[in-house]
């Protein structure tokens, strides 16, 4: 997205919407076996924040507007793994959850590439628990 699109899309008139009827949240899973310090966990997970807020916006601007509304819930879980991201990505795919994963530039701690954080949501919780709820609370 360019800075004139992003310009735009955060100053532009907001469209009336019906936000959904349902308690919404944004779930942060993060990959446990890259032994990331805390400090590069708050930044990849302030990352995974941004880019599914940015692209739910788009996707899913009902659930956005009630998050939005409701105070930005979110959560962290871990996984052992990132073996585990493909499974979630599949289940949040068929249920229609907008998924962000986010891939590590490679600048500190860990090698480029490497798959730090997985954002499901902005969502209906409901749906949200039914795929993540197994998962321990980081």
């Amino acid at each position: 997205m360019g800075l004139r699109s992003f310009l735009h899309r955060i100053t532009a008139p907001k469209p009336v919407l019906d936000p959904v009827g349902t308690d919404v949240k944004l779930v942060c899973v993060v990959n446990q076996g890259l032994k990331m310090g805390k400090g590069k966990i708050a930044a990849q997970v302030g990352h995974a924040s941004v880019e599914a807020f940015l692209r739910a916006g788009a996707s899913h601007p009902g659930h956005v507007e009630a998050w939005l509304a409701a105070g930005q819930k979110k959560i962290c879980v871990k996984v052992p793994d990132e073996t585990h991201f493909r499974a979630l990505m599949e289940v949040a795919s068929v249920r229609g959850v907008p998924a962000r994963l986010i891939n590590d530039a490679g600048h500190t701690q860990i090698p480029k590439g490497s798959s730090t954080v997985l954002a499901l949501g902005p969502f209906d919780a409901e749906v949200l628990d039914s795929i993540t709820g197994d998962l321990k609370l980081l």
